[in-house]
């Protein structure tokens, strides 16, 4: 048990949510940084979504991020724990539980897919 918890100490969650639009990969001379951007809200993201925003290209803009956080703040209180949040250019699974992106998925990912250990869907289109 002793190794286990070792494991553990090692896992940081991200605690982080974009609150305008920007590109995952920023300009040396941005002085802003993804950390600062998404520290605002609850929502954390977790180290393997991150990867997946930078390698998917996927750009969410501040006002979907809030209607995202507000979603899964009411699929919270419906008893939703585990969700995907299906967008017009992605689709994100999310834990409403932990308020975590878990991973991220662009539209064409998405298609012909079977989804399982989910019990919602938020469908925001924009």
């Amino acid at each position: 048990m002793k190794h286990m918890d070792e494991k553990v100490k090692h896992v940081q969650p991200f605690h982080f949510m974009p609150v305008k639009t920007v590109p995952l990969k920023q300009n040396k001379n941005d002085k802003t940084t993804f950390n600062e951007l998404l520290k605002d809200e609850q929502i954390k993201m977790s180290k393997h979504a991150q990867e997946r925003f930078l390698e998917r290209n996927i750009e969410i803009d501040e006002k979907q991020w809030k209607k995202i956080a507000h979603h899964m703040q009411q699929a919270k209180q419906k008893g939703i724990t585990d969700s995907l949040v299906i967008l017009n250019h992605a689709t994100l699974l999310v834990s409403t539980k932990n308020n975590t992106i878990v991973t991220a998925l662009d539209h064409n990912e998405v298609s012909n897919r079977i989804f399982t250990n989910i019990n919602g869907a938020i469908v925001i289109n924009d």
